[in-house]
């Protein structure tokens, strides 16, 4: 880890983050700087950098790997969102963590209350005073029998920033009937609840105010749901993504939850090359239509995609314009008297005429590639 700050290259005192209490205070004292707060590294170094002429600060990336990175961490954490991912393989130990997510995000949105915090900060000065109390006292006692090894002593106490106020709520949990622990269920009730929560965590975060910033993180919500409960979760984790300070990732094969989506909100990730990653573009029927979707996201030529894309063609008035100038190829129609008569047509109007009378066994079927092709076809037109 690095961070980039403009920051001195003085070779005098480029190197202080690396550089003990000692051997901070020798550098204050041989220089004669003036630093009233000899306890803490940053009071000794602002002052030798305070003290030198020239600092000659530049751009610099300074590694923080070999210092405290924990701490520094600590601090930048509270710059971040709220961050929790619901994975689709689950552990299924009692502390399950899909089942025991909701609780705790709680309980971390909770602790950082404003209110709340002050409340700790108060809790936590207190017990460090009496600590401080006792470890006086002791210091005291013990310099009585050995000073010397009484005033090398220097009592340590945590900062309240490093304190993990969440671990002491980490065995919050939703518990079953007679008991039974959530994640001993079956997958659909761990699922239910989780679509609880989401739908609860909506209506909430709708009609709050000044609520931290959370990212929810949901892989494969349709996990041993029935399509209704599928719905229900997908109008909940919207609702959810439209409140402020919220963002809603999820990943699906679900043609279900990708219908009730909006296209500009669908990525599609394949192994298609030059694009692995892509939008999904709402580009030719005025509807959204999960067969459009299909074959947008997942390369699924339907005869129902087609279906729909040729009846918008002619309900519109354009099938003429579309038949202008395309390919033609003989097709063989049965009459109703079972004689035959062999007509051009494009192929199109091949494809339709065999997904419509598929009794008519005179012509070879069309292909896969042929059912894509004019799919690919219309889908152009229409552009």
């Amino acid at each position: 880890m690095f961070i980039r700050a403009s920051y001195p290259v003085n070779s005098d005192c480029d190197d202080l983050l690396l550089k003990k209490n000692s051997e901070l205070k020798t550098i204050v004292e041989e220089a004669g700087f003036n630093c009233p707060d000899r306890t803490k590294n940053a009071e000794l170094r602002r002052a030798i950098w305070l003290g030198q002429e020239n600092l000659r600060l530049d751009d610099s990336e300074i590694e923080v790997a070999k210092n405290d990175a924990k701490s520094i961490w600590e601090q930048l954490k509270k710059y971040m969102p709220l961050y929790t991912l619901f994975q689709s393989d689950r552990k299924n130990s009692d502390s399950d963590d899909e089942v025991q997510d909701p609780m705790r995000i709680a309980v971390r949105e909770i602790l950082g209350d404003p209110q709340i915090q002050a409340g700790l900060a108060e809790v936590t000065e207190t017990v460090k005073a009496r600590l401080d109390e006792v470890a006086q006292r002791t210091l005291e006692k013990l310099e009585e029998m050995n000073p010397a090894i009484a005033e090398s002593l220097d009592p340590r106490l945590p900062e309240f920033a490093s304190l993990k106020w969440p671990d002491v709520f980490k065995n919050v949990s939703i518990t079953g009937d007679d008991d039974i622990p959530i994640n001993k269920r079956g997958s659909g009730v761990k699922r239910l609840v989780l679509i609880s929560f989401f739908r609860a965590e909506a209506e909430r975060r709708q009609n709050a105010a000044n609520l931290p910033d959370i990212v929810y993180a949901i892989e494969e919500p349709e996990t041993s749901q029935h399509p209704e409960h599928q719905r229900a979760l997908t109008n909940a984790l919207i609702a959810l993504s439209e409140s402020q300070n919220t963002q809603v990732l999820l990943t699906t094969h679900s043609p279900e939850i990708v219908k009730r989506l909006k296209f500009e909100n669908i990525i599609l990730v394949s192994d298609q090359t030059p694009e692995r990653v892509s939008p999904v573009l709402e580009q030719e029927l005025p509807y959204p239509s999960l067969n459009e979707v299909n074959f947008s996201a997942f390369g699924e030529a339907s005869y129902e995609y087609h279906n729909e894309l040729y009846g918008f063609i002619e309900a519109q008035g354009l099938l003429e314009d579309y038949k202008a100038d395309k390919l033609q190829r003989e097709y063989i129609r049965r009459r109703r008297d079972h004689s035959t008569v062999r007509q051009q047509v494009t192929l199109t109007e091949y494809i339709r005429h065999q997904i419509h009378h598929p009794e008519n066994q005179h012509n070879a079927l069309f292909t896969p590639e042929d059912l894509s092709e004019s799919i690919e076809a219309m889908r152009a037109f229409l552009k």
